[in-house]
């Protein structure tokens, strides 16, 4: 009986560093640029986007391409910095221990 204590106290840690984790997350800003940081924008660490900013030269009805190009670069960036950042958060709730491609948490 006393493993299954343990078991169940290591869990209620395990559930209590977890929304820590998930708090942090929420507060993060990750920013991603594209076009040398003429177009940049800020999503939270659960992939929420919080802000766009754009400069003003490319406000200009030809550069609509691009501009619309910019912004699937530095979503992508902002993308996969905020997917680091998570799983380096995430690995201070399972130790260290290494999960398989694709896994995410919580489930």
């Amino acid at each position: 009986m006393k493993n299954i204590s343990d078991m169940m106290k290591q869990v209620q840690q395990m559930q209590a560093k977890m929304q820590e984790v998930q708090a942090k997350l929420e507060a993060m800003t990750i920013e991603g640029k594209a076009g040398g940081g003429l177009v940049s924008v800020q999503l939270n660490g659960k992939g929420a986007l919080s802000g766009v900013a754009i400069d003003p030269s490319l406000m200009v009805a030809s550069e609509k391409e691009i501009l619309e190009d910019l912004l699937v670069a530095a979503h992508a960036e902002a993308r996969n910095r905020m997917e680091q950042a998570v799983a380096q958060e995430m690995q201070s709730v399972t130790g260290g221990l290494a999960l398989p491609p694709g896994f995410k948490l919580p489930f």
